[in-house]
């Protein structure tokens, strides 16, 4: 078996990697966007691998990946499913796997309490492999911290040449993060990737798409041929700032991208349907009787008499975004809205509620990222 260095030059939809003493750690935000992080939550949302893969070519029929992954373990609630390492052959699903253990993180939601139990190394084996030259991708999972810490094989492995392909970058909430989806390939943004023919850059971070500026440095610095953004549902959750606020701070936040990207296609995309939220403001929390039967489930605890008084709602802050844009785009040709109801609206959300009235399950991700190739690809981002 052959050992090949983990390198950049395997790694794609990584906008960092960090070399630790317990292996490779890619990250979804750069060095000098993390040091001005201010929680937890973005810490852990943006080192969990959302759409990032190893790519390299080979003639081997075994490949051997040791990995560190990090399980997190929130008291009071259903085991969280291991995360899920995909296997592609020249563009073929052709394996998954997933490893049982490695470190552990404890949260306590009453407290935000969290405790750190490291954990062993495990091997990821896929054997069988065709014999020839061929393109491997290996997905990591997107919901599941993971350090590389070694790559084998049994013939030489050397990087892949570029796809040729447009690049799309794209930033949202947890729903882009890929929360509730079963497979790495199975969230919205990768089904919409795989259907309009580009390469993903996933800045998809749970509960933390709230427009903060490292964030629209970070993707103003990074190449893309196409960029989206899709907002509000965190800023509505996390009841960030008012209707004051929040116009000017959407302005920055496009501005600084297009420091950038003059002229590349710029989606911007309002929440999907979410009852708890279309006209309660937040902030959103767990609800508590749904945790004491041992379930997850959210809720909004905000008063919807409020909004008159500037708080934010779904309801709000899309018609905030359709005002932003269409006044923008008077300037700026290149500049979309998409509708997030166009995606999941009232009728879907009859047919395919959210499971913890927040998150898309496996389904109605498929559904989002149909619909996005097609409404996004088809027309706004060409």
């Amino acid at each position: 078996m052959l050992t090949t260095p983990i390198t950049a030059g395997l790694v794609r939809g990584a906008l960092d990697l960090e070399f630790t003493e317990r292996g490779v750690l890619p990250h979804r935000l750069p060095a000098r966007a993390r040091r001005q992080i201010p929680d937890g939550q973005l810490t852990m949302a943006e080192s969990q691998p959302s759409g990032v893969r190893l790519v390299f070519r080979t003639a081997a029929s075994l490949v051997e990946l040791d990995v560190l992954a990090t399980k997190r373990v929130f008291a009071g609630t259903p085991p969280r499913p291991d995360g899920v390492y995909e296997l592609f052959v020249d563009g073929r699903r052709s394996g998954q796997a997933s490893v049982p253990d490695g470190d552990t993180i404890r949260v306590d939601l009453a407290t935000g309490a969290a405790r750190h139990e490291p954990g062993p190394v495990r091997t990821l084996r896929f054997d069988g492999l065709p014999g020839r030259e061929k393109t491997v991708e290996i997905w990591l999972p997107h919901n599941e911290t993971t350090r590389l810490v070694a790559l084998r094989t049994d013939a030489s492995v050397h990087s892949a040449q570029s796809s040729g392909r447009r690049t799309w970058l794209h930033h949202g909430s947890s729903i882009s993060h890929g929360s509730n989806a079963t497979t790495p390939t199975g969230t919205w943004p990768a089904t919409a990737a795989a259907l309009a023919g580009v390469d993903l850059v996933n800045l998809g971070f749970s509960g933390s798409a709230l427009l903060d500026p490292f964030t629209a440095r970070a993707m103003r610095d990074t190449a893309a041929d196409v960029v989206s953004v899709k907002i509000g549902i965190n800023v509505v959750n996390a009841d960030l700032m008012r209707l004051r606020a929040f116009g000017p701070a959407v302005h920055g936040f496009l501005d600084t991208i297009r420091e950038g990207h003059p002229a590349t296609p710029l989606l911007v995309v309002s929440p999907i349907h979410c009852p708890i939220h279309e006209h309660t403001p937040g902030p959103g929390e767990f609800d508590p009787d749904a945790l004491r039967d041992g379930k997850v489930r959210f809720r909004a605890t905000g008063d919807p008499a409020e909004t008159a008084s500037g708080k934010l709602t779904l309801t709000v802050i899309r018609e905030e975004l359709a005002r932003i844009v269409k006044e923008r785009s008077a300037a700026d040709p290149h500049l979309r809205y998409l509708d997030g109801l166009e995606l999941y609206g009232e009728a879907d959300h009859a047919e395919l509620p959210l499971p913890d009235a927040l998150h898309p399950d496996a389904a109605t991700h498929r559904l989002i990222g149909e619909r996005f190739a097609r409404l996004a690809f088809d027309a706004a981002l060409t």
